[in-house]
């Protein structure tokens, strides 16, 4: 199934049972939300799915197990997150080899690499698979930054297509399109920029609070997109507490606590993880609670 870089693509969390092994049934429950509010592909083991703690055959299940499910309606991506260019190779052709239609990758992971050595990463991956790869560029969190001149020699390699955007530089989505036009597709990696950066011309939104609330976030694509800018612009106004519980070193726990609230999750984490206890969590629970509320009344998003 090939990939087209638009449109609202899930970064969606691993659903852990209380003896912390996979909860597949509330995975699956998850994804069918997201596929029934129309999203464009479907993120497996990013930051939100605790790609860190998940074991080699816990990520090839996920990927089998989406790739089944979501029968080619949408895409599937698998993350690569690994410390070695090695490890890399054999997780990209893993993810090729369970049924994923496309990559995304970030940097080496402990190692902070230099740029040469980071482009190399990237096309030594990229020369050993056929799959196509979105770059995750967050400098922020990750301490390596993709600049656009090593963007110059990865688009070399043509499997190299597109990139997840989180600089957190709202200009930045302008210098990559003066500088590669469609050439490098952009996602946008962060929530509480993803309205503005749509604007500006990114073509898609990687979404964090997608996961508990698909319809809206989906909304927020499809209205920007046909120019009703407002009606997008007041869904985005009140959707906007709820983002920021993503730009937050606890995301995970964050947004898993607001899945429960909208009956597409659990609060399960992995440890060393642990779900919120204290004034982290009334706090998040005022947050949800507000939300709530204030829920807006979606138009008829799907058929603009």
């Amino acid at each position: 199934m090939s990939i087209q870089w638009k449109g609202v693509m899930p970064a969606v969390t691993t659903k852990f049972t209380n003896d912390d092994s996979l909860d597949l049934e509330m995975f699956e429950k998850n994804i069918q939300a997201q596929l029934n509010a129309g999203v464009h592909g479907i993120v497996l083991g990013g930051t939100l799915g605790e790609a860190s703690t998940l074991l080699e055959e816990e990520k090839r299940t996920l990927t089998r197990y989406t790739a089944d499910k979501v029968a080619k309606k949408v895409p599937v991506l698998m993350n690569v997150a690994e410390q070695s260019t090695k490890g890399a190779i054999k997780a990209a052709q893993q993810a090729e080899e369970d049924g994923a239609n496309a990559l995304m990758m970030l940097p080496p992971m402990r190692y902070k690499a230099g740029d040469r050595e980071t482009v190399e990463y990237f096309k030594s991956v990229a020369n050993n698979t056929s799959l196509p790869i979105m770059v995750y560029n967050n400098p922020v969190d990750y301490k390596v930054e993709v600049t656009l001149d090593m963007f110059e020699q990865l688009l070399k390699c043509d499997n190299i297509q597109a990139v997840k955007e989180s600089t957190r530089d709202i200009s930045n989505v302008t210098r990559i399109k003066n500088q590669f036009g469609d050439r490098l597709k952009i996602m946008t990696g962060v929530d509480t920029l993803a309205l503005e950066s749509l604007l500006m011309g990114a073509d898609g939104w990687i979404a964090g609070l997608v996961c508990a609330f698909p319809e809206e976030t989906v909304a927020i694509y499809e209205l920007q997109k046909v120019g009703r800018i407002q009606e997008a612009l007041e869904i985005y106004r009140w959707f906007l507490p709820l983002l920021e519980l993503d730009i937050n070193p606890k995301l995970v726990q964050n947004i898993k606590l607001v899945e429960v609230a909208t009956g597409i999750g659990t609060e399960n984490v992995r440890a060393p993880r642990l779900p919120l206890i204290g004034k982290e969590r009334e706090h998040v629970l005022k947050v949800i609670e507000t939300g709530l509320k204030n829920r807006p009344t979606l138009p008829d998003y799907k058929n603009l």
